[in-house]
């Protein structure tokens, strides 16, 4: 198993740099919807709407942003990305205080911070492929996934007493330097980038998603993915509906049940690379693609009480121990299987997609919940989930090498 000092220094500026804008987004998570409650005194439409706006149309601004990454030298873009995000988020605590924030201001900041993210996360995919040889893949993707579940367990507690303590603007702050701080750490990287592949066909906004339909094995975690992150996200704002008013559980509960579930990613996560060396990657893909799928139809079975508390705890921390592991081995496979030249606008197109999916079935379990009940939208979603299990590659997935793009 690769080790540190294999990874490389430079490997580890980029963790340091990834790990401290995960514990700023972290720590800020939520705290835009939090100004608009709070500052601006919105609607509960409002805030379903700063969400689904920043999603949607953060998504269509990033449509052009594959090719154009694709042609240049990624660090530069990440750098760039880290500025733009920090200086929309200060945006909001400085407008707070001059007294001029408004509801638009908070939709176009939203909309600039998931355009940014897609832009970054293509960027950072394509270059982490380049900066790490492949044998050190696993690792590296294990290492980023841990961080991604630490700072998820620990950044929203934190976030919340920053928000009783200094108020939601102010919070903002934190999350604003932490991506400056994340693109000096980008700039501190030393090895040369390699030269970007020259386009040799005319520029195609839909590169990305055909060279995943064209190969077997993207195709099917293509779909799988979206048909389970969907289903996962269409759960998450109707959980606390049912913790805190179906339930009567306390708010103290609902934030234990949101934060202590992620120390499971992070176990499943340290696991990975091990489990990748004994196991084999295909059978990661499909072990752990399976394991995370059952545990959603626990949720609405949760009664009042201790007994519907634990379940609670340990269906989601079960479904983030196998959704840890399996990340890591999905983003390995992924970087082993596209071709340099599509890395960037594959990361894209998947971006895209899921960042669109994803507001839709969060769309539908309201109306669901509406149309039926809490419990029974959720039943749904844990159906939805356990059909992703049948997309994995199953037919890829053998001992043979999986085949390559025509």
């Amino acid at each position: 198993m690769p080790s540190a000092v294999a990874l490389g220094q430079d490997f580890r500026r980029l963790w340091a740099a990834y790990a401290i804008s995960a514990i700023g987004s972290g720590i800020g998570y939520g705290a835009l919807p939090l100004v608009a409650l709070l500052v601006l005194d919105v609607s509960a439409f409002q805030v379903s709407l700063l969400a689904a706006l920043s999603a949607v149309v953060g998504a269509v601004l990033a449509l052009p942003m594959g090719d154009f990454i694709e042609q240049r030298r990624k660090r530069p873009v990440m750098v760039a990305a880290d500025v733009v995000r920090f200086v929309a988020l200060l945006s909001v605590p400085v407008a707070a205080m001059l007294d001029l924030l408004t509801y638009p201001q908070l939709c176009v900041v939203g909309v600039i911070q998931a355009a940014a993210l897609i832009a970054f996360t293509a960027a950072s995919g394509a270059h982490l492929k380049a900066l790490v040889p492949a044998a050190g893949r696993a690792e590296a993707n294990s290492r980023f996934e841990s961080t991604t579940w630490t700072t998820m367990s620990v950044g929203p507690p934190i976030g919340g007493a920053l928000v009783s303590l200094i108020g939601a603007p102010l919070t903002l702050v934190v999350d604003a330097v932490s991506y400056l701080l994340s693109a000096v750490g980008v700039r501190r990287i030393r090895e040369p980038e390699p030269v970007p592949l020259p386009r040799e066909t005319k520029r195609d906004l839909t590169a990305g998603w055909r060279y995943i339909w064209r190969h077997r094995g993207l195709r099917s975690l293509f779909w799988n993915s979206q048909l389970f992150g969907g289903p996962v996200m269409m759960v998450s704002p109707l959980l606390p509906v049912l913790m805190l008013r179906d339930l009567h559980m306390q708010a103290w509960q609902y934030g234990l049940v949101a934060g202590l579930p992620c120390l499971g990613g992070v176990l499943g996560a340290w696991f990975a690379p091990r489990l990748t060396r004994r196991l084999g990657l295909h059978r990661m893909l499909l072990i752990f693609g399976v394991l995370r799928t059952p545990w959603l139809l626990l949720l609405p079975l949760a009664t009042p009480g201790l007994d519907g508390f634990v379940l609670l705890i340990v269906a989601e921390t079960l479904l983030l121990v196998a959704a840890g592991a399996f990340n890591p081995s999905f983003a390995t496979y992924r970087m082993d299987v596209t071709e340099d030249g599509f890395m960037a606008r594959v990361i894209t197109s998947w971006s895209i997609t899921s960042r669109s999916v994803q507001p839709a079935f969060m769309a539908a379990g309201g109306v669901l919940a509406a149309l039926t009940s809490i419990r029974t939208a959720m039943a749904i979603a844990g159906v939805l989930c356990l059909v992703s299990a049948f997309v994995l590659p199953w037919k890829s997935a053998r001992p043979a090498p999986l085949p390559e793009p025509v």
